[in-house]
């Protein structure tokens, strides 16, 4: 839900009912919280971009597709690593994006944190804006685990990844502080509780993703009938908390293209030739070998400062190797 059609959400009035795929409760949700619903667009977005970035380099690298209500194509239709990294930081993404928005005075409905203040330390005090993660989270859990209320294993899964998204953010925060006194001399500081930068967010999730934990579907009948719950696969490893991610059904290789898993294989892909991981031409390529080209590059060189105050440069052409995977 809200992909590339719906980047225009932060520019222009939001009419819910022409927004495709909403649940009931999540069109509920939006009407009732309207002047955030552009925050939860721009989270959506923020997810997807660091997922491309912590992708970058492996055989799946979080390719989108226009035009498509499932941005992803049928790659989220199983239930795999890829699924629960998607969940989770899509998820922790509409919470950062809706707490940040809060604490610079976006909304009207929040603001700022005053409740988990504490006694200050010595040589400082609390001022600034500390960012309220809570009602970021919430608007996150009442968004987008909306869709998530069927007694199934999928459901449990995904409850579980985008729980664990938004639990990051919490687990990341730290104090911000700020210098007060004559010359910058920091005889008191002001500080507040603030997000990290969501790059951080997103390689915390990706290796999170590097170890999560497999799952086995397990049915038992309760009153409203037969209900699908998950647990670990193998019991000799230590069991998943609620900051770990899980999954039950194996990834694809992404090796070739294949319409039914939403692979797009890795023919033309761009390699590292000098790299022994993943994103090396070895791997990256399947084995299939790569192809090298020259490519010229018009840059910047010999730069000089000149007393004051400016940069002259030169514009110089390189060229460089660049290797595909065939």
């Amino acid at each position: 839900v809200l992909g590339h059609q719906y980047s225009s959400l932060g520019t222009q009035p939001i009419l819910c009912g022409s927004i495709p795929g909403l649940v009931p409760k999540q069109l509920r949700f939006c009407r009732n919280y309207v002047e955030i619903m552009p925050s939860v667009a721009e989270g959506v977005k923020i997810g997807i971009q660091e997922c491309q970035h912590q992708f970058r380099g492996r055989r799946w690298n979080c390719t989108t597709i226009n035009d498509n209500l499932a941005i992803f194509g049928p790659v989220l239709d199983k239930a795999t690593r890829e699924s629960a990294f998607v969940h989770a930081i899509a998820s922790a993404g509409v919470a950062f994006a809706v707490t940040r928005a809060c604490a610079e005075g976006s909304a009207t409905i929040c603001g700022c944190d005053t409740r988990h203040k504490g006694t200050p330390g010595e040589g400082w005090k609390w001022g600034g804006c500390s960012e309220d993660v809570e009602f970021g989270s919430m608007v996150s859990r009442e968004f987008a685990d909306a869709r998530e209320n069927r007694p199934d294993a999928r459901s449990a899964m995904n409850r579980h990844n985008n729980e664990a998204g938004r639990t990051s953010l919490n687990d990341n925060m730290f104090l911000k502080c700020k210098c007060h006194g004559l010359s910058g001399s920091c005889e008191v500081k002001t500080c507040w509780w603030s997000q990290p930068d969501f790059r951080a967010i997103g390689d915390y999730m990706k290796d999170k993703y590097d170890s999560a934990s497999e799952m086995v579907v397990e049915k038992h009948k309760e009153s409203r009938g037969w209900v699908e719950t998950l647990r670990p696969k193998y019991n000799y490893f230590k069991p998943p908390t609620d900051r770990d991610l899980v999954y039950y059904e194996s990834s694809p290789n992404f090796c070739d293209p294949n319409p039914q898993t939403g692979s797009f294989g890795t023919r033309d892909r761009i390699c590292n030739l000098t790299s022994h991981g993943i994103d090396g031409c070895d791997l990256l390529c399947c084995g299939r070998g790569h192809n090298t080209r020259t490519e010229k590059r018009k840059e910047k060189c010999h730069c000089i400062f000149h007393w004051c105050c400016y940069v002259s440069c030169q514009e110089c052409v390189r060229v460089y190797d660049v290797h595909t995977c065939k």
